[in-house]
């Protein structure tokens, strides 16, 4: 069990050190643009030429909503960490449940591996429903992505957004079937793993 718990140290240092490299990056733009540093310097010019690609997407996003472009780094920090999560737990969820599998074969524990792969589906099921929302934000429902995660998550949300009125303007369904599905991982946890 210990290549799972490497794989997961690995995979824990290379998502921090991405995402610190991302906010050092635009941490770095910020105090350039805002410390009235000539703007065709060659520190200034790597910086913007580096943290561009980070930025620009979420200025013209704020931009389409109205909001302050202003926000755009900071928007960009808080994206870099929540998309780190999300990688975190997905990784996290897979080690989780293959370790479990790999520990249940090796005893012959059929209620604990049926629980494991139970568990495992629902973590990514739910994983996936959170990457819907996240990506909702940003991206178009044409893109590709958005059609899979859409086609795939549409079977349990449609009849809880029939269910739950939203609040004002917000569909809050994502939110109750992830409650319910932490649930019931809960309970898979409680009865088939333990």
């Amino acid at each position: 069990m210990i290549i799972f718990d490497f794989i997961s140290m690995v995979v824990w240092y290379v998502v921090v050190a991405a995402v610190l490299g991302i906010i050092v990056l635009v941490l770095a733009r910020v105090v350039v643009n805002y410390a009235d540093i000539n703007p065709f310097t060659r520190t200034a010019m790597t910086i913007r030429q580096f943290s561009d690609p980070l930025v620009n997407p979420v200025r013209g996003f704020l931009l389409s909503y109205r909001l302050d472009p202003k926000l755009a780094p900071f928007v960009t920090i808080l994206m870099a960490i929540m998309i780190g999560w999300f990688i975190l737990q997905v990784i996290g969820s897979l080690v989780f449940t293959t370790r479990g599998i790999v520990t249940s074969l090796q005893r012959g524990a059929l209620a604990s591996l049926v629980g494991y792969l139970l568990f495992g589906a629902l973590a990514v099921y739910s994983l996936m429903i959170i990457a819907r929302v996240i990506l909702s934000y940003g991206m178009t429902y044409g893109h590709r992505l958005m059609r899979f995660l859409i086609r795939m998550t549409d079977p349990v949300l449609v009849p809880f957004r029939r269910l739950i009125p939203p609040v004002g303007m917000f569909d809050i369904s994502p939110l109750i079937v992830l409650i319910v599905l932490h649930l019931v991982q809960s309970a898979i946890a409680g009865t088939l793993i333990r």
